[in-house]
C-alpha cells in the first residue's frame, strides 16, 4: 500500500504522554514540509483510560481527520484501573491495541509495545491481520525504555520505530527533543531514539509499502489548536484581563493567555466559580480594560445571569463558550455543537450580543480579534462559541496570519473635553442618552472610572438617559430599541469588512451544503470528493451567528436546489437557526447529524449528501442520521 497521505495515530493511557509526544512528532512532520492535522481521543480521567492521537500528514492542504487512519503505534494502557477482561471497564491495559482496530485501513502498519500488551490474548487477532494485510510488528519498547533508565521513553522508543518504518530522516525529531530538553534527559532520549530506529532496520523486514510523504512550503507554518487562535487574538487586540475557572476543553485557552498575560503587562485571575469569573471580567472592563472571560457549557450556565448585566449596562466583553457534550456534565472530552441555542438566548430578556463561530485555527484568530472590536466599538458583549475539536486539534497554519498589527484602542469612549460641554448642556453626563448621532447606530457616549464629569450609575434595571431606574413605558421602548438598533448596524459593517462565511467549491453548482464551526474543514473535503465524482456541489461555512448573516447565506440558498446542513448535534439547532432567519427555505434544508462523540469524517459527509440526494449510500454504518427541515 503506498499512500499520498501518513495518518498515524498513538494510543496508550491518559498520563502516559501521549499527547506531548504526538505533538512533537507532528512538528517533525511540519518541518520536514508537510501539511499537519491532528486529531485528540481522551476520556474524562486524570490518569488511565483509552487515550490517541491521530496525525493525518500530507504534501497539499489537510482540512480534516481523514478516513480511517493507516499507522498505529500501540503503547498500551501503563495506568489501567483493572487489566482484567471480567472487570466493569473490561481490559484498560489492552485497549489501546484492541480499541483501535476497527479503523486501521487495509494494508495498514501496526506497531505493538509487547513488553505491556500480548496480542495473542486478542480474539482472532491473527487472523483479522491477514484478512486485512494488516503489517504488525511486536517491539519491547518498555524494556528497551528501562534500560535507559526511565518507562517513559518507551514513547521516544515508538516514535524511533515509527520513523525506521517509514523511512523517515531523525534530523527533526532530534532538533525537536533538543528544543524541548537538555543534559543527561536529552543524551538518553536520543540515544533511545537511535537504538529503537536502528534495531527495526536491522531486525525486521519492512514487509508494508507506506513511507511517509513527501512535500516543500512556499511559505512558514506554525502549528497551532482554535486555542491559540482565540488567545493569540485576544493578546493582539490589546486584551490585558482575563478571569476564569477551570472546565475542558476551555481550559486551553485560559491557560495560553495565563502564560503570557503577565509578560505583557496583563492580569489572569482563578477565581471560584463561573458567576465570578464573567463578573470579575465586567468590573475590569467597566474601569476600561479590555477583558475577556469563558467557560464550557455548564460554566457557561452560570454566566447568564453576569452576560445579561452586560447587555443591559452595555458593557464591552468577549466571552468564549467551548463546547463539548451535553446536557449536564454529558462526555465532558468530546466534541458536539450542542450548544448554540444556549450561546444565542440565554439570560434573561431578548438577546443583544454578538456571536461568532469561528471555522479554523485561522479564524479563531481573525474572528476573536473582530470580537473585541465589535464589543468595544458598539459597548455590547460578544461571544466567540467554538468545540473540542477545534480546542485541542492542531493544524498548520501560514505563520503570516498571526502577523497582524495590534490594536490596544479601547473602543468608543468619550474625551473629558466632550464630558464637559455635554456636562454644561445637559446638566449631567447622559450615559444612556436616546439621540445619539453617531456613526454607528445606537451607540450612547462611554465614560471610564475617574474622567472629569464622567460619573453615571450602571444599573441592571431598566434605566433613563443618566442611568436612573425607570419603568416609564416610553423609556423602555426607547433604551430597547436604541440597544437593539445596535445590531442591525454590526450586521451592516460585518457584510462591507468581514467575510465570515466561506464559500468553497464551484459558483454554479447545483446542491449545496451548509455548516457551522469547526465541520468547515471536513464539509470542504466532501465537496472535493462529491465533485470529482461527478457531482455538483459547493459549501457555505457560516461564522455570524448573530447578527445572522441573512444576505451571505440568502444568496447561497437561492443558487442550489437542495442544501445538507451538517452539523454535530441531535436536535439540527442551526438549521433550525437558519429556519428562524430565513423560513421561506425550509424545503430546501436537510440536516446530516451526528451525536457520538466522535467528528464528522469526509465519507460521512459524502455518503449523507448521496443517501439524500441519489438514495444510494447505505448510512447504516455510521452513527450519522438524515432529517427533513419540514419532517417529511
Amino acid at each position: 500500500m503506498t499512500d499520498d497521505e501518513l495518518i498515524w495515530r498513538i494510543a496508550g493511557g491518559s498520563g502516559d504522554g501521549i499527547d506531548s509526544t504526538s505533538q512533537n512528532f507532528a512538528k517533525a512532520l511540519m518541518r520536514s514540509g508537510l501539511n499537519v492535522f491532528t486529531h485528540r481521543h481522551y476520556p474524562s480521567r486524570i490518569r488511565g483510560g483509552h487515550t490517541y492521537v491521530e496525525i493525518r500528514a500530507k504534501d497539499e492542504p489537510v482540512k480534516s481527520r481523514g478516513d480511517n487512519y493507516n499507522f498505529l503505534l500501540a503503547l498500551g494502557d501503563s495506568f489501567a484501573r483493572n487489566p482484567q477482561e471480567e472487570a466493569y471497564y473490561g481490559n484498560e491495559e489492552i485497549k489501546p491495541l484492541t480499541e483501535n482496530l476497527d479503523e486501521l485501513r487495509e494494508g495498514g502498519v501496526i506497531v505493538y509495545d509487547s513488553g505491556l500488551l500480548d496480542a495473542s490474548e486478542i480474539e482472532n487477532f491473527d487472523e483479522r491481520a491477514e484478512e486485512n494485510d494488516w503489517h504488525v510488528y511486536d517491539l519491547d519498547l518498555r524494556g528497551l525504555a528501562k534500560e535507559h533508565g526511565r518507562e517513559v521513553m518507551r514513547n521516544t522508543a515508538g516514535v524511533g520505530a515509527t520513523a525506521a518504518l517509514l523511512d523517515m530522516d531523525l534530523e527533526h525529531i532530534k532538533g525537536l527533543m533538543s528544543d524541548a530538553m537538555s543534559g543527561d534527559v536529552l543524551e538518553a532520549n536520543i540515544q533511545i531514539l537511535e537504538e529503537a530506529y536502528e534495531s527495526v532496520n536491522e531486525d525486521y523486514e519492512h514487509t508494508h509499502d507506506l513511507r511517509a510523504p513527501t512535500g516543500t512550503q512556499d511559505e512558514e507554518q506554525v502549528l497551532v489548536s482554535g486555542s491559540h487562535g482565540i488567545a493569540y487574538g485576544s493578546l493582539d487586540e490589546g486584551c490585558r484581563f482575563i478571569s476564569g475557572y477551570p472546565m475542558t476543553p476551555w481550559t486551553d485557552v485560559f491557560t495560553i493567555m495565563t502564560q503570557h498575560l503577565p509578560e505583557m503587562g496583563g492580569i489572569s485571575e482563578q477565581v471560584e466559580d463561573e458567576i465570578a469569573a464573567a463578573s470579575l471580567a465586567i468590573g475590569a472592563s467597566h474601569a476600561g480594560a479590555k477583558a475577556m472571560s469563558g467557560s464550557s457549557g455548564g460554566g457557561f450556565a452560570l454566566m447568564s445571569e453576569p452576560l445579561g448585566l452586560a447587555e443591559m449596562t452595555e458593557t464591552p466583553i468577549v466571552l468564549v463558550e467551548s463546547m463539548r457534550a451535553g446536557g449536564s456534565t454529558g462526555m465532558p472530552t468530546k466534541p458536539e455543537q450542542g450548544d448554540l441555542e444556549h450561546v444565542l438566548y440565554t439570560s434573561q430578556g431578548d438577546s443583544n450580543r454578538v456571536v461568532f463561530a469561528p471555522g479554523d485555527a485561522a479564524e479563531c484568530y481573525r474572528q476573536t480579534r473582530k470580537a473585541f472590536e465589535i464589543a468595544y466599538e458598539y459597548q455590547i458583549p460578544s461571544i466567540v462559541i467554538y468545540d473540542q475539536k477545534l480546542s485541542g486539534g492542531h493544524q498548520t497554519v501560514p505563520e503570516e496570519v498571526f502577523d497582524q498589527e495590534p490594536n490596544p484602542d479601547i473602543g468608543s469612549v468619550t474625551t473629558e473635553q466632550d464630558l464637559e460641554e455635554a456636562v454644561q448642556e445637559a446638566g449631567r453626563f447622559k450615559r444612556y442618552m436616546y439621540d445619539d448621532e453617531g456613526e454607528r447606530g445606537g451607540v450612547s457616549p462611554r465614560s471610564i472610572p475617574g474622567q472629569k464629569g464622567g460619573n453615571f450609575l450602571a444599573s441592571g434595571n431598566e434605566h433613563n438617559e443618566v442611568g436612573h431606574i425607570s419603568e416609564d413605558p416610553d423609556n423602555r421602548v426607547l433604551q430597547m430599541n436604541r440597544r437593539m438598533s445596535k445590531l442591525e448596524s454590526i450586521r451592516d459593517e460585518l457584510a462591507e469588512n468581514a467575510d465570515h462565511q466561506t464559500v468553497y467549491g464551484p459558483e454554479d453548482a447545483e446542491y449545496g451544503i451548509l455548516s457551522w464551526g469547526s465541520t468547515k474543514g471536513v464539509v470542504e473535503e466532501a465537496v472535493d470528493v462529491l465533485n470529482e465524482q461527478g457531482h455538483s456541489v459547493k459549501a457555505m461555512n457560516v461564522s455570524d451567528m448573530m447578527p445572522f448573516a441573512k444576505d451571505e447565506v440568502t444568496a447561497f440558498l437561492e443558487s442550489v436546489d437542495e442544501a445538507l446542513v451538517v452539523e454535530m448535534n441531535a436536535t439540527a439547532q442551526f438549521r433550525r437557526h437558519v429556519q428562524g432567519q430565513l423560513g421561506r427555505f425550509g424545503e430546501k434544508l436537510y440536516s446530516l447529524l451526528k451525536y457520538d462523540g466522535n467528528p464528522f469524517e469526509p465519507r460521512e459527509v459524502v455518503s449523507g449528501f448521496e443517501s439524500r440526494i441519489g438514495g444510494e449510500a447505505d448510512l447504516s454504518q455510521y452513527n450519522v442520521r438524515i432529517e427533513s427541515a419540514t419532517g417529511d
